[in-house]
């Protein structure tokens, strides 16, 4: 150990020789024969004054490295390192190192987003909480903070390319979608799984294509795509909590589905033939629900007439009659002629003429018609 008188003989090491003033020590005490800045006087000499010749060194003084390397070498000088008398300087800063060692490896500032992972000589023993914590110093426990509420992404495909998938009616899609997670366990995801991120990543590409084989392509690129982001998420915390891998799959976004680039333009062509079959179909059963609901309504007033026939068939009959020579005679030219007891020569082909003359527009003046000859008598009968 070092002594008192050690301790303070350390402050003579870096001493050449006693202290004296920076304006010197007099006149009788100059120690370079120099005048003063009063030319030669009895005050101190001026420090900013310089010799006529210049700065001068005394002869064999030594600077105080020297001085020091001096002492070193001959061992007679007290709190040297390496020396005897110095040892007490090397656990000085022995301790100054081992304190800082502590108070970096044993002290640990844990964020409210992070949780501490703490290992003793390499196994797991406990997790942090936020807040100021103390452990044992390195390297007999060791702390790493891993980020719980920080969300991480995935995204599919990595860059620019397709990632084409087979679809469960066998057609392909080029499929682009991300996955969030987060870490859940800070102790599984640290030591269950060598590397989370690879991980998470292959059994999201995994599940993707798994539930893409059991769905039709409308689906995919269509309505049912909420349906899969919903049955890729399960799957996925499925595998994952199986790994025991400390990560919770917050959500699937499928960003675009579509058809590969190669067959693009046939893939629309194939889509707007279907919409046409669907608007076709969907007119046929327009057409098909009109014939039918006439079809009815004609077996109900068929139904109605029939009632009405069992209760007077005769007045039925006659109206029924008179009614379908309404329809059919609607339809046809016809003269009437109301003569009573006698049926005279009718015109009807020049009538039939004047009809269509005057139906054109035009006006045709046709000669009187003869008289009807009346019939003589002995003859019987009229005409």
């Amino acid at each position: 150990m070092v002594t008192i008188t050690g301790w303070l003989a350390k402050a003579g090491i870096f001493r050449n020789e006693g202290p004296k003033s920076p304006w010197g020590s007099g006149g009788s005490g100059r120690g370079d024969g120099g005048s003063g800045g009063n030319d030669g006087g009895g005050g101190p000499r001026n420090p900013w004054a310089f010799p006529p010749e210049g700065r001068r060194s005394r002869p064999g003084a030594a600077s105080t490295l020297d001085e020091i390397l001096k002492r070193a070498r001959s061992g007679g000088g007290p709190g040297i390192p390496g020396l005897p008398g110095g040892m007490g300087m090397w656990w000085l800063i022995g301790g100054v190192l081992v304190l800082l060692w502590v108070v970096l490896t044993s002290f640990w500032q844990i964020g409210p987003q992070q949780r501490g992972v703490v290992t003793t000589l390499g196994r797991y023993t406990g997790t942090l909480d936020p807040g100021w914590q103390v452990t044992l110093p390195a390297p007999f426990q060791s702390v790493k903070k891993i980020d719980v509420s920080a969300m991480r992404t995935e995204d599919f495909p990595k860059g620019s390319g397709e990632n084409l998938m087979l679809t469960g009616d066998k057609n392909i899609v080029d499929l682009a979608y991300s996955v969030r997670w987060n870490v859940k366990s800070p102790s599984d995801y640290v030591f269950q799984i060598n590397d989370p991120d690879a991980t998470v990543a292959a059994v999201a590409e995994s599940a993707m294509r798994a539930v893409v084989a059991t769905a039709t392509l409308n689906d995919t690129i269509g309505a049912g795509r909420t349906g899969i982001e919903s049955r890729v998420r399960d799957l996925m915390q499925q595998i994952l909590d199986e790994y025991e891998a400390g990560v919770s799959v917050q959500g699937i976004a499928i960003k675009n589905a579509s058809a590969p680039q190669a067959v693009d333009e046939d893939f629309k062509k194939v889509s707007a033939a279907q919409q046409q079959a669907a608007a076709s179909i969907n007119q046929a059963n327009a057409y098909y629900q009109q014939v039918i609901a006439g079809a009815q309504g004609s077996a109900a007033e068929f139904d109605k007439i029939y009632e009405q026939y069992k209760l007077a068939p005769d007045v039925t009959r006659r109206r029924m009659y008179y009614e379908t020579m309404e329809q059919v005679l609607a339809k046809t030219k016809k003269t009437i002629v109301d003569a009573p007891g006698v049926t005279p020569f009718l015109p009807l082909a020049e009538a039939a003429r004047r009809s269509a003359a005057q139906s054109d527009g035009s006006i045709q003046v046709q000669a009187p018609s003869p008289a009807p000859q009346q019939p003589q008598q002995g003859q019987g009968g009229s005409r």
